[in-house]
C-alpha cells in the first residue's frame, strides 16, 4: 500500500480504544506478538551508541515497556489509545495522530503495535518527529503487509460472489520508508521480519487477535458481523491448509521503522558533483 493510496478514517477511534480495553484483562495470554515486536525494538535500540534520557512509549498494554526503559535509566512517559492500558502504565490516553506533547519534548520515541491502525499515519509520524528533540530517535514496530494470508484467503473464499474487505489495508516496507521521509525524518530505515504461528482452528487465531487488542484488524474495514455460515465455510477452508498434524501455519509480518529528527550534527550525503573520480574511471580502475 502506498502513502497516496491510504484512505482516510479507516478506523473508528472509539472502536479501536474499546477493542484494546476489552483485551486488557486477558492480554498476557495473547501477548506473543507484542513481546516479539518490543524485543525487536530493544535490540535495535541496543545497536545505537548514543545515550537517551527522556523517552515516550506509544502502545502500553502492560508495564513491561516502561520497566525495560527505566532499568536503562530513562525517564518514561507512556501513551495508549485505550484508557485501561494508559492507566495501568501510569500514562496518558491519546491517539497517535493527536499527541498532546510540546515540540522537542523527548530524545527517544518507541511505538509498538499500534501505528498500523491509526487513522492518519502520516500525521502521527509528523507529530512524533515534532515531539522529538533535534537528533532524537524514533523506533516503531507494527503489523505490516503480508500478514494473515491464510485468514484473508479463507474469508475471501467463504463469502463467494460477494467478498468484503474483512482485514484493513497494511503498509509495506517501501511505503513505510516513504512515509518516514515525507514526515521529515533523517536517515529513515524500514525493514520487516516474519513470524509464523500454527493454529488448530481459525477461531483460535481470531481469539488471539481479539486478545491482543487487535479486534479492529478484523472489524474496522467491514460492515456488520460475520454470520455463522460464512464463519463455518472460512473455518473449513482454513483447515484445508493444515499440516499433517492438523495445525495451519499463519504468517505475521512485523514492520520496523526508524528515523532521526534532523540536526546539523548528523552526517549528510555528499554534494552532487563533488566526487573527485568519475564513475567510468572508478570502474576502469577495478577492471
Amino acid at each position: 500500500m502506498t502513502p497516496d493510496a491510504m484512505p482516510p478514517l479507516l478506523f473508528c477511534p472509539q472502536r479501536r480504544a474499546l477493542a484494546r480495553d476489552r483485551a486488557h484483562a486477558r492480554f498476557s495470554a495473547h501477548d506473543f506478538l507484542y513481546r516479539h515486536m518490543f524485543d525487536g525494538l530493544l535490540e535495535r535500540l541496543g545497536d545505537v551508541t548514543r545515550t537517551f534520557a527522556h523517552a515516550l512509549v506509544i502502545g502500553c498494554p502492560d508495564t513491561s515497556a516502561r520497566s525495560a526503559l527505566e532499568k536503562q535509566g530513562l525517564e518514561v512517559i507512556c501513551v495508549d489509545p485505550a484508557a485501561r492500558n494508559a492507566a495501568l502504565a501510569g500514562g496518558i490516553q491519546a491517539e497517535e495522530d493527536a499527541l498532546p506533547f510540546a515540540e522537542n519534548s523527548f530524545d527517544l520515541v518507541l511505538a509498538c503495535g499500534t501505528l498500523d491502525t491509526v487513522n492518519d499515519l502520516p500525521g502521527a509520524l509528523m507529530l512524533i518527529r515534532r515531539a522529538l528533540k533535534p537528533d532524537g530517535l524514533f523506533l516503531g514496530a507494527c503489523i505490516g503487509a503480508g500478514s494473515l494470508p491464510r485468514l484473508r484467503q479463507a474469508l475471501f473464499i467463504a463469502e463467494g460472489d460477494s467478498p468484503r474487505p474483512h482485514i484493513h489495508p497494511q503498509i509495506d516496507v517501501r511505503a513505510a520508508g516513504d512515509l518516514l521521509a515525507r514526515a521529515g525524518f533523517a536517515l529513515p530505515v524500514a525493514d520487516s521480519e516474519t513470524l509464523r504461528v500454527r493454529y488448530s482452528a481459525i477461531l483460535t487465531l481470531m481469539q488471539d487477535l481479539r486478545g491482543m487488542g487487535g479486534g479492529n484488524i478484523m472489524t474496522a474495514a467491514r460492515r456488520g458481523p460475520l454470520n455463522r455460515a460464512v464463519l463455518a465455510r472460512a473455518a473449513e477452508h482454513f483447515a484445508q491448509a493444515a499440516d499433517p498434524d492438523g495445525k495451519t501455519a499463519e504468517t505475521f509480518s512485523m514492520l520496523y521503522m526508524s528515523g532521526w529528527k534532523p540536526d546539523p550534527s548528523q552526517p549528510a550525503p555528499a554534494r552532487r558533483g563533488s566526487a573527485k573520480v568519475s564513475l567510468a574511471e572508478a570502474l576502469g580502475a577495478k577492471g
